[in-house]
Parts: structure tokens; C-alpha cells; sequence
């Protein structure tokens, strides 16, 4: 697992993907690889050498409409379940329920005291 407190993971969350992934592609030199989404959706993986670098998370589809573009982070952290209640009672707010990605791990959407959204994640083994 990646180290607990470390950031792990970037997400682009963007209403037109297409673009952001020519704007990358042009001047970083990221590729792209698709990943379905329950809904239908597709979620992009940015690869760099080969790796895993990033992900863009699509938000032209129906109850993201008030989502505004950014880059959100997630923090590796050794029990998603465990910290969050520790930032709820610290004052932080869950955005939605923690919930389970296969093969990437127990993710938490949260919006920190300062009003920061942050994602936290248990890496999958």
C-alpha cells in the first residue's frame, strides 16, 4: 500500500474530457485508457510511460451538473472507515456514502473544515 497520510491518486473532474485529454496529451504526452462506469460512463485513465499517472472523471452526465472542474486529490490512508469518522467528528463532511471500487480500493468524498474537497482512499491489496 502506498504510505498512509501520502497522496496517492489525482482526479480531473471535468464536464468535457475530450478536451482535457487533448490539452494533455498535447503538452504532457499522457495516452489514455478507458475504464466503463456502472452508468455507462467512461472513465479515463491517463497513462505516462506506461503507468497509471491519473484519472479523469466525467462529469457531462445526469446529478454532476453543479460539479464544478478541478483537479481533487486522494490521500492513501490505512482505514478509510476509521478516518472518516475521525474527520466527521473533527468537523469534515462525507459528500456520499464511502464506497468500493474492484481492484482499486474502499474510497471517502470529503469536504474538510476549510471547505477543501479531498478524496481519502485504502488502496485494493
Amino acid at each position: 500500500m502506498t504510505d498512509h497520510g501520502h497522496f496517492h491518486w489525482n482526479e480531473l473532474v471535468t464536464a468535457d474530457p475530450e478536451r482535457a485529454k487533448t490539452f494533455y496529451a498535447e503538452t504532457i504526452g499522457w495516452s489514455f485508457e478507458g475504464m466503463p462506469m456502472e452508468d455507462g460512463a467512461t472513465y479515463w485513465v491517463a497513462m505516462s510511460g506506461g503507468k497509471p499517472t491519473a484519472g479523469f472523471f466525467p462529469t457531462n452526465r445526469p446529478g454532476f451538473a453543479d460539479v464544478p472542474t478541478g483537479w481533487m486529490p486522494y490521500l492513501a490512508v490505512d482505514d478509510v472507515d476509521a478516518r472518516v469518522k475521525k474527520a466527521v467528528a473533527a468537523g469534515a463532511k462525507l459528500m456520499r456514502p464511502i464506497f468500493d471500487i474492484p481492484k482499486v480500493g474502499r474510497i471517502a468524498i470529503l469536504t474538510e473544515p476549510g471547505g477543501a474537497g479531498v478524496g481519502w482512499m485504502t488502496p485494493a491489496a
